[in-house]
């Protein structure tokens, strides 16, 4: 029971977090978790089951989130149908292949992928091409390329949508929003593909699989309340502001994750 107070707060911060800047809240989550659940899961699965529990979390929090920027009519849902196809195929292929991958090596992984996002971010600059300018298979390649290293480190793709759609000159606010809605077939495929690898495993995980069921359970309770005033908030700040705070604390967690 004790910990369910740290588990509640996460799911708070998590929540707010994604509607705030259309992430899936993996990035939060998965650092936090690996200490949280660290004296009840063994080290050898404690990797792959705070990636799993985090991306199941970010299933119900897209789903908070996305109607919640669709009040504001701020998705480009023809950007999502481009991307949605292969990101599911990527996702699911790179839940699966993390049963090849040890602990340090997911590990190091992740904080790698945090502080080069937090780099871009911080740093970011844009294309001369508009997105709509793209090949189909410049968006197949990008679709699966986010879905596989999503499910890789645990996030709903916003991290890595969002840059993505500003780079090539989509407004901040819509790229947010619309990184949302893909965060949402990124966490069912990945979420599935961790219940999959994890399901025969020996783990102190008490759940489905790689996923762990109580700390979902209490992460979501919350989180689904407060991705909505993340979302309302996000239309009413600044958008480069937001990019620069959220940068810092990406590569904060980064930091955090290759202390451990």
């Amino acid at each position: 029971m004790a910990e369910i107070v740290p588990l509640l707060l996460l799911g708070v911060f998590s929540g707010f977090i994604a509607g705030l800047l259309g992430v899936g809240g993996g990035l939060i989550m998965v650092p936090v978790l690996l200490y949280l659940l660290a004296a009840t899961v063994g080290q050898a699965v404690l990797m792959h089951t705070a990636v799993g529990t985090a991306l199941a979390a970010i299933v119900f929090t897209s789903i908070s989130s996305v109607r919640a920027h669709q009040q504001h009519g701020a998705i480009h849902w023809k950007y999502f149908k481009q991307l949605a196809p292969m990101i599911l195929l990527g996702a699911f292929s790179g839940a699966l292949l993390t049963q090849l991958m040890s602990f340090d090596f997911m590990r190091v992984f992740f904080a790698l992928f945090e502080l080069s996002v937090a780099f871009i971010m911080y740093f970011g600059v844009s294309s001369s091409v508009h997105v709509d300018s793209l090949s189909k298979w410049a968006w197949r390649i990008t679709g699966y390329v986010i879905g596989l290293v999503s499910a890789i480190v645990g996030i709903g793709g916003g991290t890595m949508t969002t840059p993505f759609l500003t780079y090539n000159n989509v407004d901040i606010k819509n790229s947010i929003a619309t990184s949302a809605a893909v965060g949402m077939p990124i966490a069912i495929a990945g979420a599935l593909g961790f219940i999959v690898t994890g399901w025969n495993v020996e783990s102190a995980s008490g759940g489905l699989g790689f996923i762990h069921t109580y700390a979902l359970m209490s992460i979501v309770a919350m989180s689904v309340l407060f991705a909505p005033l993340g979302a309302k908030v996000a239309h009413r700040v600044d958008g480069k502001k937001l990019k620069k705070f959220f940068a810092l604390f990406l590569a904060f967690l980064g930091l955090s994750v290759l202390a451990f």
